[in-house]
């Protein structure tokens, strides 16, 4: 069974109070010491560990100049948390990276999209089985699918009132699209092989095929409406 996941060391108590100092403080040289001494290196960590975990990569853009753009947006949103919420720094600062980074790779994608008519890609991408996931008419980037779901995924089992059986479930999921490059394999007719899929989840959560199949029904609303966003 796979382990649930835990907050990262990197992000603890010490910063929590550090982000409440840090907003609290009216002296700029202190908000800066602040910063410096507690703050920069767990949102370094942060930043990249959101872009590896997630694949949140961008096209034409080396990893440092994804990771400094990030973090310098990251930055500009610090002040607009509030802690006096009861809510958790780490959670709203990984949320805003992993928003801006989606935003910016759809963004991308239309940017190209506009650039290259469909006609002059068609044929290429409808030949190329590695490169889309066939929904009815429509042809989808099923790597910005599987990011979007993964991220979509990781929120729905940290707030959903889950049974033991969904929990199993949606971390051997989480395992699954977090390595989809390595794991999922694109058959005839531009669909993934659904029974090597079945099988993994079997074996990662012990469940019968019965149980897997009750214990997703949870999950397919929230897939289904990442992909009606994906369409429209």
């Amino acid at each position: 069974m796979p382990r649930p996941r835990t907050q990262k060391i990197y992000f603890g108590e010490d910063q929590e109070k550090a982000v409440v100092k840090y907003l609290e403080s009216t002296d700029e040289d202190e908000r800066n010491k602040i910063f410096n001494e507690f703050l920069r290196e767990p949102l370094v960590i942060m930043v990249e560990s959101i872009i590896r975990r997630y694949k949140l990569y961008r096209k034409d853009m080396e990893f440092e100049e994804i990771h400094t753009d990030t973090m310098s947006f990251l930055i500009t949103k610090i002040n607009k948390f509030d802690h006096t919420k009861n809510t958790k720094a780490y959670s709203y600062f990984g949320t805003i990276c992993k928003n801006y980074l989606m935003g910016a790779i759809q963004k991308d994608t239309k940017e190209q999209n506009r650039q290259v008519s469909y006609d002059d890609v068609s044929s290429d991408v409808e030949d190329r089985k590695d490169l889309s996931y066939v929904i009815d008419e429509h042809i989808i980037d099923y790597q910005s699918v599987i990011i979007k779901l993964t991220i979509s995924l990781e929120n729905f089992i940290e707030k959903e009132n889950l049974t033991e059986n969904e929990q199993k479930l949606g971390y051997a999921l989480l395992e699954i699209f977090s390595n989809f490059d390595k794991i999922f394999q694109v058959g005839d007719g531009n669909k993934f092989n659904k029974n090597l899929i079945l099988l993994s989840l079997r074996e990662m959560t012990s469940l019968s095929t019965k149980e897997i199949r009750v214990s997703l029904k949870r999950f397919k609303k929230m897939y289904d409406g990442i992909l009606v966003g994906f369409l429209e």
